[in-house]
């Protein structure tokens, strides 16, 4: 018997439907956003904490414990030299990467303004933007794999196309590994990328345009809004030659 079903819930639905099972799990506040922010690997708390601004420690570190319970993350320690302790999800709680895309594509109209007390980091684009580059490199064939650089005036995130994941990066610039049937074996990470085969440069609200569907990134490098630089085959899919 797993653990999940071994050990009590503090408050569940009691509904015997898989949406409410699911919400159970994952419909606290913070859940989905430290998902999120897992998603782009191993996480020490210190760093989850300074990327989600107005969680306080003791709801992050109840949501962790809560996530550890239900098999969605795990805690282990780094070895030696750097011994500190970090976050990841599981295999279950990667698989949450659809549910947060459906609903980062479902919320894209409501950022067509952003409000003066919004919080901002550059990855949080990461995931609308993932399906939309993978699509791109696909229709351009096995060629057109590699590391894409996202230049952003908010700060740099990067995405790997096909191929195997990026490689493990300290806690503090992570990077993961996914295989998401319909997206694709995708991998993103805060910061830049070491030798990035293709590098976007773009605003804010063009990488909202291009993640929420209203904008291609055809469409925006012939309009100027978008930048892309680098001579291989994945940087001349993006441009669309």
């Amino acid at each position: 018997m797993s653990r999940l079903r071994r050990m009590p819930r503090r408050r569940s639905y009691d509904q015997y439907c898989s949406a409410a099972r699911a919400l159970d799990a994952v419909g606290d506040r913070w859940t989905l956003l430290i998902v999120r922010e897992l998603l782009a690997g191993p996480r020490r708390y210190t760093d989850l904490h300074a990327d989600l601004p107005g969680v306080s420690t003791d709801v992050l570190a109840s949501r962790l414990k809560d996530m550890e319970r239900d098999e969605l993350a795990t805690r282990r320690k780094l070895p030696p030299p750097s011994a500190a302790v970090v976050y990841e999800l599981t295999e279950r709680g990667r698989g949450l990467l659809p549910v947060l895309t459906a609903l980062a594509r479902w919320g894209a109209p409501a950022l067509e303004e952003r409000r003066p007390t919004d919080a901002v980091r550059a990855h949080w684009f990461a995931v609308p933007l993932m399906p939309v580059l993978a699509a791109c490199g696909a229709g351009a064939g096995a060629g057109a794999e590699g590391v894409v650089e996202v230049r952003l005036d908010e700060g740099v995130f990067h995405v790997r196309l096909g191929g195997g994941p990026l490689a493990p990066s300290a806690p503090s610039a992570p990077s993961g590994s996914l295989d998401t049937p319909g997206i694709g074996r995708v991998a993103y990470g805060d910061g830049p990328a070491d030798a990035p085969d293709a590098c976007l440069v773009l605003d804010a609200d063009t990488c909202r345009a291009v993640g929420a569907g209203t904008l291609t990134l055809a469409d925006g490098v012939r309009d100027g809004r978008i930048e892309v630089a680098g001579d291989s085959a994945l940087a001349k899919a993006l441009r669309g030659a």
